[in-house]
C-alpha cells in the first residue's frame, strides 16, 4: 500500500489533447494501489501516450458493473488502498462512473479527493460566447423523444445558461426539440471535438443550428444554450406551465410553488387558477 492510504481519488483525464494531462495525474497514475477505469483499454492507451507505466491493479468500472463493483472498491479503501478512479475523458462522476463510489465512501467516513483537470462542461461554456456568470449542467437528455421534450418544456424558462451532452447522431433532433420548446431564436452553441484536431464551435440561433446539424455531426458533442430572458407572464400562461410540470410527473402543489416563484406570482392565486381551469 502507498504511504498515504485509504482514499478514493477521482482523477480528471484529457478530453482530447493528451498534453492537458496534469503532472499530478501522472503522479497519481503511478502512485495508485488500484485503478478503477471506465475502459481499461483506453487507460492503457493513455499510459502509453503519456510515456508512463503503473504497478497498480487495474479493474473495469463502468455503468454496467458499477453496482456490484463499488462494494469491493470501498473494501479496498477501508483496507488502506489508494483507489484511483478514471473515466474515458474528463472528471469522474460528471455523467460518468464515480458517483456511487463517492457516496459509499462518504457514508463510511472514508476520505475522497480529486485531481482537477479537463472538463467538457467548463470548456464548452467558456468558448460558447454565452453568459457564464450563472449556469446549470443537464447532462444527457432522455433518448426517447417524448421524455426529452417534456424535460425541455420544464427548462423553457430556465434563466441560467444550460449545458448538455448529446450523441452526434441525435444532435439535430435534439436541437430541433430545443428550438420548439425554447424558441427558434434562442442563442446556442454546438461544441464538437473540444481540444482535438478537428475542434469546432458553431454558434447561432437554435433554428440555424438545426439546419447545420441536419447535414451530419461527428465526434463528441456538448451543447450550450442561453437561458430565458425574464419577462412578464400572465396567469393563463403560468397555469399552462404548471400543467406541463404535472404532466411530466410533478405533484400539483410543488409545481405551483416552482412556477409562482419563477415568475413572482402569488402561490395561492395560481393554485386557485389551476383548479378553476380544470
Amino acid at each position: 500500500m502507498s504511504e498515504t492510504s485509504g482514499v478514493v481519488v477521482l482523477a480528471a483525464t484529457p478530453i482530447g489533447d493528451v498534453a492537458d494531462a496534469s503532472p499530478r495525474l501522472l503522479a497519481e497514475l503511478q502512485r495508485a494501489d488500484l485503478i478503477a477505469a471506465e475502459d481499461t483499454r483506453r487507460l492503457h492507451r493513455l499510459l502509453e501516450r503519456l510515456g508512463i507505466s503503473t504497478e497498480a491493479q487495474v479493474v473495469s468500472y463502468f455503468e454496467g458493473n458499477e453496482g456490484k463493483r463499488t462494494e469491493s472498491l470501498v473494501a479496498a479503501v477501508e483496507a488502506g488502498a489508494r483507489v484511483l478512479v478514471v473515466t474515458d475523458a474528463g472528471m469522474p462522476s460528471v455523467s460518468d462512473p464515480g458517483y456511487r463510489l463517492v457516496v459509499a465512501a462518504v457514508e463510511r467516513g472514508l476520505r475522497v479527493t480529486a485531481v482537477p483537470g479537463p472538463s467538457a462542461v467548463l470548456t464548452a461554456l467558456a468558448v460558447s460566447g454565452l453568459p457564464v456568470d450563472r449556469f446549470c449542467f443537464e447532462g444527457f437528455l432522455a433518448r426517447k423523444p417524448g421524455e426529452r421534450r417534456r424535460r425541455l418544456a420544464e427548462l423553457a424558462d430556465e434563466r441560467r445558461t444550460m449545458v448538455f451532452f448529446e450523441a452526434p447522431h441525435r444532435t439535430a433532433e435534439c436541437l430541433a426539440d430545443m428550438a420548439a420548446q425554447f424558441g427558434p431564436d434562442r442563442p446556442a452553441a454546438v461544441c464538437r471535438e473540444l481540444t482535438k484536431t478537428y475542434e469546432e464551435v458553431r454558434r447561432g440561433p437554435l433554428a440555424e443550428l438545426v439546419g447545420w446539424a441536419e447535414q451530419g455531426v461527428r465526434g463528441e458533442v456538448t451543447l450550450v444554450v442561453a437561458g430565458a430572458e425574464r419577462g412578464p407572464v400572465d396567469l393563463a400562461s403560468a397555469v399552462a406551465e404548471v400543467e406541463t410540470l404535472v404532466a411530466a410527473g410533478r405533484k400539483l402543489k410543488p409545481a405551483v410553488a416552482e412556477v409562482s416563484g419563477r415568475h413572482g406570482l402569488g402561490k395561492n392565486a395560481l393554485y386557485e387558477a389551476v383548479l378553476a381551469a380544470r
